[in-house]
């Protein structure tokens, strides 16, 4: 990997606590918003952010109690990240964005675009969060040589569920971010490439963030109010028209290529790249691939875009 360029983190004040930021580009040009997930930050599009910047005004939050973002005394679930991110937004004066997002980041997404069309000039996603009716749908794969793999998945996730054991886990352990967080990258990262998503994380205390994000994953109708409100908010996905990139890794984790062949052969106006060998993280695999095509698919929209307050 190049030598990444250095971003500057800015932070602002949201709902009595602050939310850090990364920034690049023109502030007139119009804005992309990146949206991370667990249990990585802003970090994790460094090599992307200057791609796109050309092109975008470039945002990319580290969530609430995530990156160099504040950690207050909330329980994180979705509902409590979905209220931070609108503040930041509404903090942020960001009227409209292109929303590019990975794993949680897609949640919100989602659930954003959902509530506020108006506001979303495109989305380009990865690696997405949706309701999941069983068990089998979470890492499915159809790929006989992926099964024990996928298997194993399913099981530690189901212990980072269950109370005690998540706990032991990633809050003891740090499991999420020493096991979970490699094992989801092709290639292997370097010390200094760990050490930004390991410094938000030193003590039990404070990965009480990244356990209370596997526990709300939607998986067979648990916890009720994450399921009913992304099962709105994939239907507005699948009834929207503003323009969609889809990418996928080979063999994926949360999305297999044949899952995303056909979830973006479903919605409306939206192209798939396929990435190639990648898992669950793939901004660390193909920066540049990401990173290029989302600067070219917001040039191409922008150019037929009827002209209008940004």
């Amino acid at each position: 990997m190049s030598k990444p360029i250095e971003i500057e983190i800015r932070k602002a004040s949201v709902l009595g606590s602050t939310m850090a930021y990364r920034e690049m580009g023109d502030r007139d040009a119009p804005a992309a918003l990146f949206l991370h997930g667990n249990p990585t930050s802003s970090h994790i599009w460094r090599n992307i952010l200057p791609l796109v910047s050309p092109v975008a005004h470039c945002i990319a939050p580290d969530l609430v109690g995530f990156g160099q973002s504040g950690k207050p005394d909330i329980g994180y679930r979705f509902v409590d990240h979905v209220r931070y991110l609108d503040a930041f937004i509404e903090q942020r004066g960001i009227k409209s964005a292109y929303l590019v997002a990975q794993d949680w980041g897609t949640a919100l997404a989602f659930h954003l675009a959902a509530r506020r069309p108006d506001f979303v000039r495109g989305l380009a996603f990865m690696e997405f969060i949706r309701p999941m009716p069983t068990w089998q749908d979470f890492h499915h794969t159809e790929v006989a040589e992926e099964q024990d793999h996928a298997e194993a998945a399913r099981a530690a996730f189901r212990k980072f569920r269950t109370e005690g054991e998540g706990e032991a886990m990633i809050l003891e352990a740090n499991a999420f971010v020493e096991r979970v967080l490699p094992g989801g990258i092709v290639r292997k990262l370097g010390e200094d490439e760990m050490a930004p998503y390991r410094a938000p994380f030193p003590t039990p205390e404070s990965r009480r963030p990244v356990l209370a994000f596997p526990r709300e994953l939607p998986i067979a109708g648990e916890p009720a109010d994450v399921y009913q409100m992304l099962r709105s908010a994939h239907a507005a996905l699948a009834a929207s028209s503003y323009p969609k990139l889809l990418f996928s890794g080979t063999p994926g984790a949360l999305v297999a290529p044949e899952f995303a062949e056909r979830f973006a052969a479903s919605l409306k106006h939206c192209a798939l790249v396929r990435l190639g060998a990648g898992l669950h993280f793939l901004q660390e695999d193909h920066p540049e691939a990401i990173g290029r095509s989302v600067a070219g698919w917001i040039a191409g929209i922008e150019a037929v875009r009827p002209q209008r307050a940004a």
